[in-house]
């Protein structure tokens, strides 16, 4: 007698279009205001609150109570990087369980997962070389990074599953493109104006040893730059009928002039550490908004289902 085995059903968690939406929308959220809160460690002088790394003293993983409000700060920034990478993890675990899969979604989670760790290990190079401006300055870039891969991969979890086809002739595509490297300029050298400024994150902590004052001026010709493009993408875009382009320069002209009305005050006024910490979130904003720009510059629709073959019909038989 033929024996019958019994197959149990595969268990499957599947996830929803919506709910990979909320995830990578929830990493960007995630990695901008890890900016935020490691910029506060800097300007509350905590940058060396823990004093080594990985752990936070030679014998504690963990702040101590000797270490002060500066330890706690410090601790509390680390902790947020494992938060942040929790939830890059579950982005990333939701766009393997995701049937049917976009294509490109699973390289941009996994640049996202591991760019977590990675900005983590340049922040403890930034301790174990007593807060290097110029590693300073590439662990924020770094977030940049990690940033703009959150981005992608938000839009791409947005967008239907067809190809991307061009919105706006190929010149005021080249436009925004570099529009939006010489906002990734204007980030590098902004790094360069704050290794020179007196937010060192710790007293003892050294200086790039630019002037601040020229450093500063090309920092802000390199903004006039930045701004003088982007409007010229707003009355280009308009001039070919690209609403929706025009619609994303509108905003970045927006964010770009209300970050650089940030950099003067703060810059006028001594650069108080409320003001700095406005203008790192808004450097967040910028790199945001040029990148929303670059995809408006394309779309993708969706694929067209292939109709099936019409059967070829038999001729009729001739006629006797």
């Amino acid at each position: 007698m033929r024996r019958i085995r019994s197959v149990k059903p595969s268990v499957r968690f599947p996830v929803s279009a919506s709910l990979l939406r909320r995830l990578a929308f929830a990493s960007i959220i995630a990695n901008v205001a890890i900016v935020v809160t490691g910029g506060a460690v800097r300007l509350t002088a905590s940058g060396l609150g823990c004093p080594t790394w990985p752990r936070c003293t030679d014998g504690s993983y963990v702040t101590t109570p000797e270490m002060g409000g500066h330890g706690v700060i410090e601790f509390g920034n680390r902790l947020l990087t494992f938060a942040v990478g929790i939830i890059a993890l579950a982005v990333l675990l939701a766009v393997l369980a995701r049937r049917p899969r976009p294509r490109g979604l699973l390289p941009l989670a996994v640049a996202v997962f591991l760019g977590i760790p990675a900005q983590a290990v340049i922040g403890g190079i930034t301790v174990l070389t007593n807060l290097n401006p110029w590693v300073v300055g590439l662990h924020f870039l770094a977030s940049m990074l990690v940033i703009a891969a959150a981005y992608a991969l938000w839009r791409r979890t947005v967008e239907p599953d067809g190809p991307a086809t061009p919105t706006v002739p190929a010149a005021l595509r080249t436009l925004a493109l570099v529009t939006t490297l010489v906002g990734a300029a204007v980030l590098v050298v902004g790094t360069w104006v704050t290794g020179s400024g007196p937010h060192a994150g710790d007293q003892g902590a050294a200086r790039n040893g630019l002037d601040p004052e020229a450093i500063s001026q090309v920092h802000a010709d390199g903004v006039f730059l930045l701004i003088g493009l982007s409007v010229a993408l707003v009355f280009a875009f308009r001039a070919v009928g690209a609403a929706r382009a025009t619609r994303a320069a509108v905003v970045l002209v927006a964010v770009e002039l209300g970050q650089g009305l940030i950099g003067f005050v703060q810059y006028f006024t001594h650069l108080p550490a409320a003001l700095v910490a406005a203008h790192m979130l808004g450097s967040c904003l910028v790199l945001l908004a040029a990148l929303a720009v670059l995809w408006s510059t394309r779309e993708r629709r969706p694929v067209q289902p292939t109709p099936d073959p019409v059967p070829a019909t038999e001729p009729a038989p001739a006629a006797a």
